[in-house]
């Protein structure tokens, strides 16, 4: 009774910081993207790599500039983890392995800080701030910048131009995540988290590892990355040390999703619009905490004859803390876990596999999370035009064959990889000897695995040994065909958007400031998840659950 009353209030908690930050925070990003004002560190920046930041972009461009950017940005970090040898603070650690180097490059580029080796004892301190710090900023800033772009596409009328990739990108990182993340990361340190130079320290005849753990983790939960700088993650006392920290962790991956949602709303001229999609979000996101909650503390087979299901869970936290933590961590492509997924009831499972594959959406990845649900509030805009026979309108533009092939594309790409990789795994000969256990828990590992990677999510159910070159690779095609295949169409869907001229408002349209189109964008992302995926998650976590 007193853990479950500890648990509502933090819910409460973190609802009221959330809504005391969504106004302001989701206006000044607004007023971020749409000022004509550089500050002059970026007008210097501007003229070191020779940008002209008046200009604006068509989408080939902007798409061309973000795939450039992130080419760069993955061979540089390749480069670092098989050159880390030489590098200063490596503290004897030599190369990474080229399969592991490649994976982890593609991993933290795209956002997904999937890591299929053991941080404190892989890396050193260079890769890790120069490297992974430095990616976890900018690979969330991308999805900051491609979120704005697809809103442009919707306030813009008759043009071609969809903003400058490269001041979207500067200014997202110098006036949004940079000192966000500074402020949280001296929060932090407050808390007890630690922030070391040192590689360990010696206790009573063990060493310790140490790490600069405060900066790293405050990008990595703000930035919804999720890789940690121990193999323990969030449930590293070194990371996350009490309930305080645990709670602002949960709170910072999910402030800026958030906020976006006002963003875009203020960009738009209707907050009612930003309102609807945020509805949406939080109901997805209450729903699956409910179901979790119920599954986990309701367990069937061993753990419910045990009385109770701990295992795999840190008792400072307990299971509200540990459940609110993975599902928040589920639905915003974060990946950082405070408790063993793979440890958790079959329901409880099923159901952070399942928040993946509504795509990540309530609320979202930062910036992901909104393009995605602008994505599907299009494809549900459309079926609805189709149900009353009208041209369907979105925002005051039409919603033809171009916008809703790309928005189909976007959608579609995930539960390709998800399936197609998850299928190889299981039907290729060897990869099975891979997985920790057979039957039902064991597809449902190599699910999550592919779920996980395909939504640039990151977290696992852990039983599944992903160092084989099969995994490493698999993998990480599904990191970057999840990331970049969605971007691309987003960007074609911006464009196409901004080209049209805007259309008033009949008296057959269809009105997406209302709490039914919230309703129906919330059965749409539902009913896609449902269709695509209830025959995979029957033989997974469903048999699991009702064995």
């Amino acid at each position: 009774m007193n853990d479950t009353l500890a648990g509502l209030l933090q819910v409460v908690l973190l609802l009221v910081l959330l809504a005391a930050c969504y106004a302001p925070l989701g206006d000044y990003m607004a007023k971020v993207f749409t000022t004509e004002r550089h500050w002059r560190a970026e007008t210097l920046l501007y003229r070191l790599v020779r940008v002209d930041p008046s200009s604006g972009q068509r989408w080939p461009v902007y798409a061309a500039g973000v795939l450039a950017f992130s080419l760069v940005s993955v061979v540089l970090l390749y480069l670092l983890q098989r050159l880390q040898a030489v590098l200063p603070a490596s503290f004897g650690r030599g190369a990474v392995s080229p399969a592991t180097a490649f994976n982890t490059a593609i991993s933290f580029v795209t956002n997904t800080n999937w890591q299929s080796y053991v941080p404190e004892q892989t890396l050193g301190n260079t890769v890790q701030m120069a490297g992974l710090t430095v990616q976890n900023v900018l690979s969330a800033a991308v999805g900051i910048a491609v979120a704005v772009a697809l809103i442009r596409g919707f306030v813009r009328s008759g043009t071609d131009r969809i903003g400058n990739f490269w001041v979207d990108l500067t200014r997202a990182t110098v006036r949004i995540l940079l000192p966000f993340s500074f402020v949280a990361a001296v929060l932090l340190l407050i808390m007890g988290v630690t922030m070391s130079l040192r590689s360990g320290v010696d206790v009573g005849g063990s060493t310790f590892p140490l790490a600069p753990t405060a900066s790293q983790e405050a990008i990595k939960e703000l930035g919804t990355n999720g890789g940690g700088v121990f193999n323990a993650n969030s449930a590293h006392p070194f990371e996350n040390p009490n309930a305080l920290s645990n709670l602002f962790q949960i709170f910072l991956l999910l402030v800026i999703p958030v906020c976006l949602t006002r963003t875009f709303g203020t960009m738009v001229g209707n907050r009612r619009q930003g309102s609807v999609l945020l509805s949406v979000m939080g109901g997805l996101w209450a729903i699956m905490l409910v179901l979790a909650w119920l599954a986990e503390t309701h367990p069937t087979g061993a753990a419910g004859i045990a009385g109770g299901a701990m295992e795999g869970k840190e008792t400072r936290f307990g299971i509200p803390s540990s459940i609110l933590f993975g599902v928040s961590t589920t639905g915003t492509s974060t990946g950082a876990i405070n408790s063993w997924h793979d440890s958790y009831s079959g329901g409880a499972g099923g159901v952070t596999l399942l928040h993946m594959l509504f795509g990540e959406v309530s609320p979202g990845g930062v910036g992901s999370g909104l393009y995605g649900i602008l994505v599907l509030a299009v494809i549900a805009v459309f079926l609805a035009g189709l149900m009353v026979g009208r041209t369907p309108e979105y925002l005051g533009k039409k919603l033809g064959r171009r916008e809703v092939t790309a928005a189909a594309v976007s959608i579609l790409v995930m539960p390709t990889v998800v399936l197609v990789g998850a299928g190889l795994a299981i039907a290729l000969p060897g990869t099975l000897d891979a997985l920790g256990n057979d039957g039902a828990h064991g597809f449902s590992e190599v699910l999550y695995a592919y779920a996980s990677a395909a939504n640039n999510n990151g977290s696992a159910f852990g039983g599944i040994t992903v160092t084989s070159d099969f995994f490493q690779s698999t993998l990480g095609v599904a990191m970057l065909l999840g990331r970049f295949v969605p971007i691309l169409a987003v960007l074609a869907l911006a464009g196409s958007l901004a080209q049209q001229k805007r259309v008033e408002a009949g008296a057959g349209t269809l009105a997406t400031d209302k709490p039914l189109f919230g309703v129906l964008v919330g059965g749409t992302i539902v009913l896609v998840a449902a269709l695509t995926f209830f025959p995979a998650l029957a033989l997974g976590p469903l048999a699991e659950a009702l064995a």
